[in-house]
């Protein structure tokens, strides 16, 4: 029995091979029960160039013994998964239909539930070449895992394994157990059920305990790790944005002023100022529940900065400039019109000016802020004016890009890890820079490209260590993986198509279950198996097409 990769179709061909042999008179087996020193051993039988398996007998009698020694209460537990397996059949069968249904347009609207999302909707956006190693790993438990369900279950009820292998299948782990396919066939019809159902009822049960791991993995690690309170970077690729503004270790406090807990906070607050951005010039509603229309947001800046400034503007082919180490700053545009004559600088630049001021960004994140533009509320009453003798400045950015002020610490320090950790219920951005815990910059252009490509992690390490801060996140990017192999396994295995356990969990149902002769028997089976097969291929090549292609 084999979940996935038709062990049942090798059982079988083992069987027929043994009875040949005998009935040449051979007294030899095509695999012996004992090496030829009588113990147990592992063997390399089946070898080509895009197929191997080892197969061993040394598992044979413990998997026996255990299945025996709890056979009562294995058969009350299998027979559950025999409901579950036969529940899941039956609504991935209808998930078929329907997507059959969906592509000929026969639903309207069409099928928004479909099975090829289930199975590989994680692996669409998930799977890249870092991912291999989890993946590797993850379907070798998962598959055995899967194959351990139907040892079991065939032990509880007395039948023997004949081996145990794992298999390597164009560079795809696997592994399979074999045991007495005729003794199988003699058994009670519910003997046969609980094994044919035992590998989708184990892959169901591993999933529900990732997902459990996943959920209480930050009570598992919380002698050693923060979880939770502010992201901490675990990496900064050379063609990030953010290199050399961020460096692993360091951990991200705020955005524009709004704390963030998590790497999924980030994004949400990255896909909210983005939304903000786009709509900024349509008046829409949207905007309006955040802030007035045209708002902006900037820094006041003395009028003797921007005085310095102008000594140093570059002019190159009619555009303006700046040095590589000072950045672009313009005026911003206000609301409160009867003010507005502060916001123009001594040398009569306009609110919005079309030529700019060379600024370092670290002094000028230091600033007071202005403007209606910024996620939390800057001053009392009016936020667009600065005193006398300043201007509201934003960094100047193209059409269709934003900017945020990016607050982070760095790791590590007893007393700013404190503070991250005092500050959860009132933070304040003043605090950190008041204790030397934190500093700023600003971020010009596309953040949810910024924010993709940098690694984050909601866990910060008590203490540092080599790896510390990366155990977490190999611990929790392995669950996640390990759940959606053993769903897509659960799930593939309870399609009615050839080689799967769903064509002996139906075959079964046929034979036992129903009042239809041997011949219409095999012909139900096979319009069903035939009919799922080709309705499978083609829903996973309509899916591949679409999102792949």
């Amino acid at each position: 029995m084999e979940g996935g990769s038709g062990g049942r179709h090798r059982v079988r061909r083992f069987i027929r091979l043994k009875r040949g042999e005998r009935s040449r008179g051979r007294s030899d087996t095509l695999l012996p029960l004992q090496s030829p020193d009588g113990k147990d051993g592992v063997r390399l039988t089946d070898s080509s160039c895009w197929y191997c398996d080892l197969k061993t007998h040394a598992f044979n009698e413990p998997l026996f013994r255990l299945g025996r020694s709890h056979a009562r209460y294995l058969r009350v537990w299998f027979s559950i998964g025999v409901g579950f397996a036969l529940t899941v059949l039956l609504l991935v069968s209808l998930l078929l239909l329907l997507e059959l249904a969906s592509a000929l347009h026969l639903l309207h609207p069409p099928n928004s539930l479909r099975l090829t999302s289930l199975v590989f909707g994680f692996w669409r956006s998930n799977v890249s070449l870092s991912g291999a190693a989890y993946i590797f790993i993850s379907t070798l438990l998962s598959v055995s895992v899967h194959e351990f369900g139907h040892a079991l279950a065939a032990a509880s009820d007395g039948i023997r394994l004949e081996y145990v292998a794992i298999f390597l299948a164009t560079l795809f782990p696997g592994a399979l157990v074999a045991f007495d396919y005729d003794l199988l066939r003699a058994s009670p019809r519910f003997t046969s059920l609980r094994v044919y159902c035992a590998g989708i009822w184990h892959n169901a049960v591993f999933c529900a305990l990732c997902g459990l791991g996943l959920l209480l993995l930050p009570l598992i690690l919380f002698p050693f790790y923060i979880h939770g309170e502010n992201p901490m970077v675990l990496d900064v690729p050379s063609v990030s944005p953010l290199f050399g503004y961020l460096s692993p270790g360091d951990v991200i406090l705020s955005f524009d002023g709004i704390r963030v807990h998590n790497p999924r906070e980030c994004m949400e607050i990255a896909d909210l100022l983005h939304k903000r951005m786009l709509q900024s010039s349509n008046d829409s509603l949207f905007l309006q529940r955040f802030s007035r229309p045209d708002a902006r947001k900037g820094y006041c800046v003395p009028n003797s900065l921007m005085e310095e400034s102008n000594k140093i503007q570059l002019v190159t082919s009619d555009q303006f400039a700046c040095p590589e180490d000072l950045s672009s700053f313009v005026t911003t545009q206000c609301l409160e019109s009867a003010e507005s004559s502060n916001l123009v600088s001594a040398y009569g630049q306009p609110n919005v000016s079309k030529n700019g001021f060379c600024l370092n960004a670290k002094d000028i994140v230091k600033l007071r802020k202005c403007g209606d533009g910024w996620m939390t509320a800057v001053t009392v009453g009016s936020s667009c004016l600065c005193s006398h003798g300043e201007s509201c400045l934003s960094p100047d950015q193209l059409p269709g890009s934003t900017w945020t002020e990016i607050m982070y610490s760095s790791p590590y320090s007893p007393e700013c890890l404190e503070l991250q950790r005092s500050s959860s219920a009132d933070f304040s951005t003043s605090k950190f820079t008041e204790h030397n815990c934190a500093g700023a910059f600003v971020f010009v252009g596309d953040l949810i490209s910024m924010l993709h490509a940098v690694r984050l992690t909601a866990y910060q390490p008590y203490l540092e260590f080599p790896f510390s801060a990366y155990i977490p996140n190999l611990l929790e990017k392995s669950l996640i993986y390990m759940f959606h192999v053993s769903l897509t396994l659960a799930l593939l295995n309870s399609l009615p198509v050839y080689f799967l356990d769903g064509e002996s969990i139906l075959e079964v149902i046929l034979s036992h279950f129903t009042a239809l002769g041997l011949r219409k028997r095999r012909k139900v089976l096979q319009v069903c198996l035939l009919g799922g097969t080709l309705i499978s291929i083609l829903s996973f090549l309509r899916m591949f097409a679409v999102n792949f292609l």
